[in-house]
């Protein structure tokens, strides 16, 4: 593959990822929860994290992840704790009813990804399961 067919399948990729995206995001249109904020709950699903760690995962600022927080901790959805190995770091950690929150998005995602997936053929899904490996190994830093 040379290095313009390469291109081409980057542009490609992006602007179907986009529009993947768009979709799933439907799925929570009208909650009062944004799509950034169940990506970030999404983030504390294994384990508390500090606010340092969150910014940079989501590519945004500090402080843009501390207004993120600041309104999940209002709705109950995080708490604020302390690093164990620091008491000075201050960490952030999913709260019951964000767990709850954030598994009920996730079967709806996937309850609507099964429905459009249910309207291709099954040469289709064949070719998006195959596909599965390199867009996690893509995915993966």
């Amino acid at each position: 593959m040379t290095t313009d067919d390469t291109g081409r399948l980057a542009e490609h990729l992006s602007r179907e990822l986009r529009h993947l995206v768009m979709l799933l995001r439907r799925t929570t249109a009208g909650q009062p929860v944004t799509a950034q904020q169940y990506s970030v709950l999404g983030s504390l699903e294994e384990a508390p994290r500090r606010m340092t760690e969150l910014a940079e995962e989501h590519g945004v600022q500090l402080p843009t992840m501390s207004v993120q927080v600041n309104r999940l901790e209002e709705a109950g959805l995080v708490a604020r704790g302390t690093d164990a190995s620091d008491a000075r770091v201050r960490t952030v950690e999913l709260t019951d009813e964000g767990r709850d929150r954030l598994r009920a998005v996730r079967r709806a995602r996937i309850a609507y990804l099964s429905g459009r997936l249910g309207a291709l053929t099954p040469e289709e899904r064949s070719a998006i399961e195959s596909a599965l490996p390199a867009l996690a190994k893509l995915g993966r830093v």
